[in-house]
């Protein structure tokens, strides 16, 4: 092999790592430049050894969170705080993100302005020193969203569990009449499981959907009952709808930070659905693989409440990965 051609095929080994570290990178500067701008008080407030049990203690619901609220930042550091989440996140996740935030605006409205609906009620935390060559982490948290973000050593990045929820899962009037942040999701889902339905294939294990996902805000998530039907049983072009609806839910984070899923990686899958099959009726689905579920539940408020989860068993917040940094590297 000539020099020039080890040289491509070294410089096409190392591209996807060195992408991987400049999306590292930036996220640590923009990180440590947001903390550079704020008092001593409020760095106090916002910061976490990374170590530190709050990093963990993850929720979607309206609540009292650690770190500092977005209405508490000037506007030079609310526009880090964004920079910081459409670099973490990849285009189409910093989207949904966006328009989650925005139907909390019509909350906000139907609840006469009540403060638990603040849109602005979203809160920022960090865990350890934002570094390139460190562990570190962070989060972005408030009602319907839970981004957690976990930097190992400089190289590998982690973001499970993430957590997107929309309320109303379509908006039935006024300017943003027919938004449907999760929407295509739903739609792919619908329309596997129908399918497969109709092949006689048992994927609906219940005609009554859970009220929410069953995972609920765990902090630990645990394999759940295997129902439904296994990606082997399905057709080809099943298996690769399947497949294309999985990766459609990976596409909402950054491609440098959460590997990409093949049709490997559903070997063991399971795929169960429950509720109707009917638009606008509740439902629920999960995909379930060794390794990782995905939960979506769309049954309250006459089924226009969505929740949608992707949980990591032993990875969420980079845990399997952190401890076997730790026993080679101390």
């Amino acid at each position: 092999m000539s020099g020039l051609m080890k040289t491509l095929l070294l410089s096409l080994l190392l591209t996807p790592m060195l992408a991987a570290a400049t999306v590292i990178e930036k996220m640590a500067t923009h990180a440590q430049a947001l903390l550079d701008t704020l008092s001593k008080e409020q760095q106090e407030k916002i910061t976490f050894p990374f170590g530190d049990d709050e990093r963990e203690n993850w929720h979607y619901i309206p609540r009292e969170r650690a770190g500092i609220q977005l209405d508490a930042f000037d506007e030079p550091q609310q526009k880090l705080v964004q920079t910081l989440l459409e670099q973490s996140l990849s285009a189409q996740g910093h989207v949904t993100a966006q328009q989650v935030i925005e139907l909390e605006n019509i909350l906000f409205e139907e609840s006469d302005q009540a403060d638990f609906r603040n849109p602005a009620r979203y809160t920022v935390t960090v865990f350890g020193k934002p570094s390139s060559k460190e562990s570190w982490g962070w989060r972005f948290e408030g009602h319907h969203l839970s981004l957690n973000f976990t930097l190992i050593n400089g190289t590998v990045g982690l973001t499970t569990p993430f957590f997107f929820g929309t309320n109303p899962a379509e908006v039935q009037e006024g300017p943003k009449k027919g938004m449907r942040p999760l929407g295509k999701i739903e739609d792919q889902a619908r329309e596997l499981a129908r399918t497969i339905h109709r092949d006689g294939l048992h994927v609906r294990y219940s005609n009554e959907p859970p009220r929410d996902i069953l995972t609920g805000q765990d902090r630990t998530a645990k394999a759940l009952a295997k129902e439904g039907v296994p990606f082997y049983e399905l057709k080809k072009e099943q298996q690769s709808a399947l497949l294309a609806l999985v990766q459609q839910i990976a596409a909402h984070q950054h491609q440098e930070l959460f590997k990409p899923i093949t049709a490997e990686d559903l070997a063991d899958a399971m795929m169960a659905w429950a509720g109707d099959f009917e638009p606008k009726k509740p439902h629920y689905f999960r995909i379930q693989t060794p390794v990782f579920l995905i939960e979506y539940a769309n049954t309250q408020n006459n089924a226009n409440h969505a929740h949608l989860v992707w949980r990591d068993f032993a990875n969420d917040f980079g845990r399997d990965l952190l401890r076997e940094h730790l026993e080679h590297e101390h």
